[in-house]
């Protein structure tokens, strides 16, 4: 089997647009999809490139390289790359999507010049960006925060070790209204597809909810509050796992209406 790796063209834009869900008929991922290929095509001069893997010519999977300071996710530092996310389809499991994806993401930061390169991973048994897998391919620990943890690997000698974004959330009570602040960014088909999602579910309730919205791919507003995707109800997280469902929204703001009244 061959193992082509390259950077994202316009023939690769609908597989990555929709993560991998092609043809599938999902009207949401259809509208999100050239959404975020416009975004990311946008980040190219800053450095962002999406490594495509092909094998025997077909998708196999991808990954988003970027430099740390121009990242949505909830990792900082400075003079490194990062690749927040690495998508290999499971029916080409074993078989080196993964690892050569991330050897070309870490060819990239060399090209760039950058001092080492970094993700996030998870321990446990959640399916997205397990750690022990790139602990077997080099990475090392620079912080862990519960079961999340931010793995990296040094270029070289003088670069710093990446840390987790301090959260700065503070809710701003509304007399008589329900408040719904969404954090989100288009990086991400799931934060994307969702915060559309909350926008119709919030405009359903018209003058009794005041909507925020506060998008992470602006550095200002990650900076300020260090929140990448969330979603808050006067000021109570609603727990999220992929893309929220409407009718949990509406649950969550009628209980909250219900209590005001």
């Amino acid at each position: 089997m061959s193992i082509i790796i390259r950077d994202m063209t316009k023939d690769d834009e609908y597989y990555v647009g929709t993560c991998t869900h092609v043809n599938e008929n999902n009207n949401e991922y259809e509208i999100s999809c050239p959404r975020r290929i416009s975004w990311l095509k946008s980040m190219e001069k800053h450095g962002l490139r999406v490594k495509v893997a092909l094998l025997d010519g077909v998708h196999a999977g991808f990954l988003y390289v970027m430099p740390i300071e121009i990242n949505p996710w909830q990792i900082r530092g400075r003079d490194l790359m990062v690749f927040p996310c690495l998508v290999s389809h499971s029916k080409f499991s074993k078989k080196g999507v993964g690892i050569e994806l991330i050897k070309a993401a870490e060819e990239e930061a060399k090209s760039q010049d950058r001092y080492g390169i970094a993700t996030i991973g998870h321990f446990g048994d959640f399916w997205f960006m397990p750690a022990d897998y790139f602990l077997k391919l080099g990475f090392i620990v620079a912080e862990r925060r519960n079961e999340v943890v931010i793995l990296w690997k040094r270029f070289k000698q003088n670069a710093e070790p990446p840390q987790f974004r301090e959260e700065n959330y503070k809710f701003k009570h509304i007399k008589g209204k329900i408040v719904i602040d969404l954090f989100w960014n288009r990086f991400c088909l799931t934060s994307d597809v969702e915060a559309q999602r909350v926008r119709d579910v919030a405009s359903e309730f018209e003058n009794d909810v005041i909507f925020n919205e506060f998008s992470a791919v602006d550095q200002n507003v990650l900076q300020q509050y260090g929140i990448s995707r969330r979603i808050y109800v006067n000021g109570k997280i609603i727990e999220v796992g992929p893309e929220i469902e409407k009718n949990t929204l509406r649950e969550a703001i009628k209980d909250v209406l219900h209590k005001l009244n």
